[in-house]
């Protein structure tokens, strides 16, 4: 397997977390690491104003594209 380098800063660019403070914003594979670990997803996968709310649940992603499916 190749390993690739991480583009935190580009990353960066199009992350939609809001939690400033957060010390994963930009590395994604840690980001979804923590996250799935909790039962959670990370920001990048809800619309702008469910992820201003931190509910990251998989209850509330469910809820969110449902009806999509």
């Amino acid at each position: 397997m190749t390993r690739r380098n991480c583009t935190q800063e580009k990353n960066k660019e199009s992350c939609s977390c809001t939690y400033e403070p957060c010390p994963r914003k930009g590395i994604c594979c840690e980001c979804l690491r923590y996250h799935w670990e909790m039962r959670e997803l990370p920001a990048c996968l809800f619309p702008p104003e469910v992820e201003r709310t931190y509910d990251r649940s998989l209850k509330k992603f469910l809820e969110c594209y449902r009806s999509e499916v």
